[in-house]
């Protein structure tokens, strides 16, 4: 594993723009080095990237750029009923963040949402995207929602459909809709509930670490409640998302975890045989999201500076 300096300093904070909308960003690393772009999920700030994982990367001579997405964090807020959004105006703001800081290619590394928009990307806006890494992902075309529909009645998949996500996710989803949020502390608790069940049933679970961050996005989040935009905005559905993924160029590894319960392991083996050449990795026991699971982190930013390399 590729050793972390101890001492990297902190990262520059800029807003660039969007449109009319500002963009929080965050650079580490020298600036001659090749870029490493990193995407969050859906409704998360893009301090959900760990410093662990910033300094692996720094650490082996990449540049490192992280943001905040629109109706995230210290980025601006949309009104989504005047001015509503899909996925190619959340790539948009991906690209706008390269331009922001004189970028012309990235290593683009997404997961979950950001992995969709690392799709589309890949995809219409291919000079941009140097090599792919989609973690925790779904082909962007794949629109679950029906899926979700049949299982929370109770029916059975349809053929040729991706699984939905576990029972036990679904459970959760449906209980967290009728949980009270009036307070901070019942919204942090909800928010930590969310991660723990997204943490899958297998590896452990850091609590503690994930309670500071939910903490942390709350503090430094204009509109904690904007995000929940994302949402509707994954449920937008037109032909750009429904372009084949066999128009992908860059080299692209899929990394994706065998207890991922909000997208079990098909769907990762299905984005990896849409895209010519895609590696599969699929860790054990990993989760949807896997920086709160002890000993994963490293592990990803050994993946990942590999295949940039």
């Amino acid at each position: 594993m590729t050793a972390t300096p101890p001492d990297m300093p902190a990262g520059d904070e800029t807003f660039v723009g969007s449109g009319p909308l500002r963009l929080w960003t965050q650079r580490f690393g020298d600036p001659g080095d090749p870029t490493i772009l990193l995407v969050m999920g859906t409704s998360t700030q893009g301090i959900g990237w760990p410093d662990e994982l910033l300094h692996a990367l720094v650490g082996s001579g990449r540049q490192v750029i992280r943001f905040d997405h629109r109706d995230t964090g210290r980025s601006d807020c949309v009104d989504f009923a005047a001015n509503p959004y899909a996925l190619a105006d959340l790539a948009a703001d991906a690209a706008a963040v390269l331009d922001g800081h004189g970028v012309d290619a990235a290593h683009v590394v997404g997961t979950s949402l950001g992995a969709a928009i690392g799709q589309w990307l890949a995809v219409h806006r291919a000079s941009r995207v140097r090599t792919l890494t989609a973690m925790a992902a779904t082909p962007m075309g794949n629109h679950a929602g029906p899926a979700w529909a049949r299982a929370m009645a109770g029916q059975p998949a349809a053929a040729g459909e991706l699984p939905p996500p576990t029972a036990r996710f679904l459970g959760h989803v449906t209980a967290s809709a009728a949980a009270p949020r009036t307070t901070h502390d019942e919204r942090v608790e909800a928010d930590v509930r969310t991660w723990r069940v997204l943490n899958g049933d297998v590896l452990p679970f850091d609590e503690a670490a994930a309670r500071r961050f939910v903490e942390r996005c709350h503090a430094r989040a204009g509109n904690i409640s904007a995000a929940l935009n994302h949402d509707l905005a994954g449920r937008r559905f037109a032909d750009d998302r429904r372009a084949a993924l066999s128009a992908v160029a860059a080299p692209t590894l899929v990394i994706h975890g065998s207890a991922d319960p909000l997208f079990p392991p098909a769907h990762g083996e299905a984005l990896a045989a849409q895209i010519p050449g895609a590696r599969l990795e699929v860790i054990p026991g990993m989760g949807h999201h896997p920086f709160f699971a002890p000993g994963l982190t490293p592990r990803i930013a050994d993946s990942i500076i590999r295949h940039t390399t």
